[in-house]
């Protein structure tokens, strides 16, 4: 009688495993997808720009902002030098 509950709780442990793995499987599937993490990238980027309350984040704009200017202003003297 104690084998036959014995080989019951098995199964049932080997049940609830075998649908944890499934479960972490489909987890992994989905953080692994391409559209996944593309979504995630640009959710990332335009938080930098946009706070959570839908705001722009001025601090972050400028700064980028100037460091494109810095960058066209720094070729422009290059080219200037060279030519």
């Amino acid at each position: 009688m104690s084998d036959g509950r014995n080989l019951n709780l098995i199964e049932t442990d080997i049940e609830v495993t075998r649908e944890r793995l499934a479960s972490t499987i489909d987890q992994l599937v989905y953080r692994a997808s391409p559209k996944t993490i593309a979504r995630r990238e640009v959710n990332q980027f335009k938080g930098y720009f946009v706070g959570a309350d839908g705001a722009p984040r001025t601090d972050n704009i400028l700064k980028v902002a100037g460091g494109i200017l810095a960058v066209v202003v720094a070729f422009g003297l290059i080219r200037k030098i060279v030519n």
